[in-house]
């Protein structure tokens, strides 16, 4: 009998301890989540920058004998977590066909009127081999786009730096270069 009595105390305490337990078990948990940023500046894909062109044809008179501009828009496409500035430059000092030159500072590059979505302060540049700025102090953001007008002024293309030249496709590089501030 002591026996049994025994047996029924333990099964009691085991009840007891048991109930108790399941009454003691977690009912939230605790994750940590980490977010790692990197510096970025990107001339994102979807630039017409990006292994395109821009033609400038001279068949009459009247075109060496007035302004012309082509617009490219979204020539740029940037994003960037900082601050940043556009510079641009010519892969050389002229425009070539074989041995035949034109200076590269025919060209002059503006933002267009209507130039996109990227801030900052934009400059009219007259195309050199030297890095110069074309914008300056834009904010950061992501994919903000900037259209550009390719301008070659009348005064140049009837000034002997075009004129006697001659005809054929005279080709240059043009490098645009985003750097974070």
């Amino acid at each position: 009998m002591i026996k049994q009595i025994a047996i029924a105390v333990l099964t009691i305490g085991t009840i007891i301890l048991g109930t108790s337990n399941v009454q003691a078990q977690n009912t939230t948990a605790t994750t940590t989540v980490n977010i790692t940023l990197n510096d970025v500046i990107s001339i994102d894909a979807g630039s017409t920058a990006i292994g395109n062109t821009v033609d400038f044809n001279y068949v009459t008179a009247a075109d060496y004998n007035s302004d012309q501009t082509v617009t490219k828009a979204n020539s740029l496409k940037v994003t960037s977590t900082k601050n940043f500035n556009v510079k641009v430059k010519a892969g050389g000092a002229n425009f070539m066909n074989g041995t035949n030159l034109i200076p590269v500072n025919v060209l002059t590059i503006k933002a267009a009127t209507a130039s996109g979505t990227m801030g900052g302060t934009k400059s009219a540049v007259v195309l050199s081999a030297t890095d110069q700025t074309l914008v300056s102090n834009a904010p950061l953001g992501s994919a903000l786009t900037l259209n550009l007008d390719y301008m070659i002024p009348a005064s140049k293309s009837s000034s002997s730096d075009i004129l006697g030249k001659p005809a054929g496709t005279y080709t240059q590089t043009v490098t645009y270069t985003a750097t974070a501030l």
